[in-house]
């Protein structure tokens, strides 16, 4: 555990919003944390800060290295579309929001996370950056996904307070042991796009019940986990959710 701390200290990726017009003036761009992924660390008894984009690219793998070396876990959030010309894509694809400094930051951030075999714990566009930054591709459009026949399709955009869907979980995963043994429960989605071909070492250990991959994993390192809902959103009223940051924070403890 890092400086002799109780608590383990975990690192955020930021979040990153252009600087909007205030009068006549170009107002600073803003790096952020959502609060309920804070609350969720310090729930589960973490100590979360916010790591930093770096203005200079140059320095942008040094600054990395440090945060990654200092950190007991590292967690990625949710967010804009990872750019499909990140995997070698160069179609265009309507309704996709973009961030380029997240995928210049976290793409190489994830790599060396693995590498250095931190816990990691991924959540929506994390997840999908995860994928990718280990070599896998995305489905940029998640309602033309094949489902499974006679699955009743859902609706997996825009439902974070309220649970959309099951997911059926594979039993002896990561994700199984980290939820208490379920191998299934009701999450909340929201988003468009998900994983395609995985990454290297990646492992899908969840689908909703329709058909739609929900759960990425990396079973040759210790607590590598990627899911597609929103479990910052559900953390106080879903146990099987709650648990899931709560193994995050011990595999970071230890």
């Amino acid at each position: 555990m890092s400086c002799g701390s109780s608590r383990p200290l975990i690192f955020v990726a930021p979040r990153f919003e252009p600087g909007r017009m205030y009068r006549d003036e170009q107002l600073s761009p803003n790096e952020c944390t959502t609060k309920c992924y804070v609350d969720a660390i310090f729930a589960a008894g973490g100590l979360p800060l916010m790591m930093n984009l770096p203005n200079d690219l140059l320095e942008a793998e040094e600054l990395m290295h440090e945060y990654v070396d200092r950190a007991d876990g590292i967690c990625l959030p949710g967010g804009p579309d990872v750019h499909p010309t990140c995997w070698g894509d160069e179609k265009d694809y309507e309704g996709c929001t973009f961030c380029s400094a997240r995928d210049t930051f976290e793409l190489p951030l994830l790599r060396y996370v693995v590498e250095q075999d931190k816990p990691l714990f991924t959540i929506c566009r994390g997840t999908q950056a995860l994928n990718v930054a280990l070599g896998g591709t995305l489905c940029m459009d998640t309602p033309s996904w094949p489902r499974t026949p006679g699955a009743e399709v859902h609706d997996h955009v825009n439902s974070l307070h309220e649970t959309s869907h099951t997911v059926d979980v594979c039993e002896g995963s990561l994700l199984w042991r980290a939820n208490g043994g379920r191998t299934g429960y009701d999450v909340n989605s929201a988003h468009h796009c998900n994983v395609d071909a995985l990454g290297e070492g990646l492992v899908l250990t969840a689908h909703s019940d329709d058909g739609v991959p929900e759960c990425i994993e990396r079973p040759d390192k210790r607590f590598v986990l990627g899911v597609q809902w929103h479990p910052e959103y559900t953390w106080y009223r879903s146990e099987p959710d709650m648990d899931l940051w709560r193994a995050f924070v011990a595999a970071a403890a230890e």
